[in-house]
């Protein structure tokens, strides 16, 4: 079987292109990855979400092993001919939703007790049964069990869920075990904390994994101090393994991480955006709702080839959210997902060329414009 590989092939200053190489196909970074939480990305096709360009996408463990179940995925052939996504899929491994989610949690060294927020069942997660879960889904990529430290939290508690972490990671590699073809990646913590997030990349570095994710981070700390962590967080980790910024999230976000050397990028945001009437776009956000679109003629984005953009107005655009029609969710998704993967290969071409800088300049510029109306 094809392994799993990662190399960088062009640099500009601490960004880098890589590929991602994985039986399953390669993966351009950097790179976002739409998340598909359930099985699905909402209100999306599979074979519409690659159109974007997108190459990998991400499900989660904690919504999978309580429904459908992993077992019941198994047994249908695997979460990739369950979802038809023939590309590489990553799965958290459920640490973030068990505290983001759950209820009645009790965490121990063992793992964590907690109630299901769906229907207040009883169910325990740990390292080796999250390892489980997501060999039985097929995961390509597999994140390490860990504890996703609260925000704001301080310094003596942040170390302690570090260094539990860390002990959770080394576990999950044991029963993650030999996989050829099969990734395991683990996950930095310790908070805003610079010291601890140098112990956490220390112990993460001793159990040799195939990428490192930043955890923590996203989580209510705000874009500043989130680019405080990552001006050292990514430098901290191998320089030869891809680096996964977990949860993040605005274009200018990506931009700023991706500037200080992340490869990898998930977040709900664009979905999540396109269902609730918001254009992302190269002016920054545009809601539809707005009452100034609905004598519009115009396309959301006149440079954009979405089909959003391509095929319709912001007055129809506008029309059909405000009605409630399931296809002003399909388009905006649509189009937020194209204006992501776009971004993604604007940044990759940007750093090829060693014009990262001006890329990030201009591209700041235009979000400080913001969307004037010109008719």
């Amino acid at each position: 079987m094809k392994k799993f590989n990662f190399k960088i092939l062009n640099r500009d200053g601490a960004a880098r292109v890589g590929e991602i190489a994985t039986p399953k196909g390669n993966i351009s970074t950097p790179a976002f990855m739409p998340v598909g939480t359930a099985a699905t990305v909402k209100a999306m096709l599979p074979s519409s979400v690659r159109s974007t360009g997108a190459q990998i996408l991400l499900s989660n463990t904690y919504h999978l092993m309580l429904r459908p179940s992993a077992e019941r995925i198994n047994a249908l052939g695997g979460l990739h001919k369950f979802m038809n996504w023939d590309g590489p899929i990553l799965t958290d491994s459920g640490g973030f939703q068990v505290m983001s989610l759950s209820e009645l949690r009790k965490i121990t060294e063992n793992g964590v007790d907690f109630k299901s927020h769906i229907d207040g069942s009883k169910h325990f997660l740990s390292p080796e049964r999250s390892m489980e879960i997501q060999k039985l889904l097929g995961s390509d990529i597999v994140m390490s069990f860990d504890e996703c430290t609260p925000f704001p939290e301080t310094k003596l508690r942040s170390e302690a869920s570090m260094q539990m972490s860390m002990r959770w990671a080394k576990r999950s590699v044991e029963a993650f075990g030999e996989r050829p073809g099969y990734a395991l990646f683990g996950i930095q913590q310790g908070s805003i904390f610079k010291d601890l997030r140098e112990e956490s990349a220390k112990k993460l570095g001793q159990l040799s994994f195939d990428g490192y994710a930043i955890g923590g981070l996203a989580v209510g700390e705000g874009q500043d101090q989130m680019f405080k962590v990552l001006d050292y967080a990514p430098g901290q980790l191998p320089n030869d393994k891809p680096r996964y910024l977990m949860g993040v999230g605005k274009p200018d976000d990506i931009v700023g991480a991706v500037e200080r050397g992340v490869d990898m990028f998930d977040c709900v945001l664009p979905s999540r955006s396109g269902r609730t009437g918001q254009g992302i776009t190269r002016y920054g956000a545009v809601n539809l709702r707005n009452a100034r679109h609905k004598n519009d003629p115009r396309p959301l984005d006149s440079e954009c080839s979405c089909p959003a953009c391509s095929n319709y107005s912001r007055a129809y655009l506008h029309h059909v959210i405000k009605t409630g029609e399931i296809i002003g969710s399909m388009l905006l998704t649509w189009h937020n997902l194209h204006y992501y993967q776009t971004l993604m290969n604007d940044l990759r071409q940007a750093i090829s060329n060693q014009h990262l800088s001006k890329f990030v300049k201009d591209f700041r510029e235009m979000q400080s414009i913001g969307d004037i109306e010109k008719i």
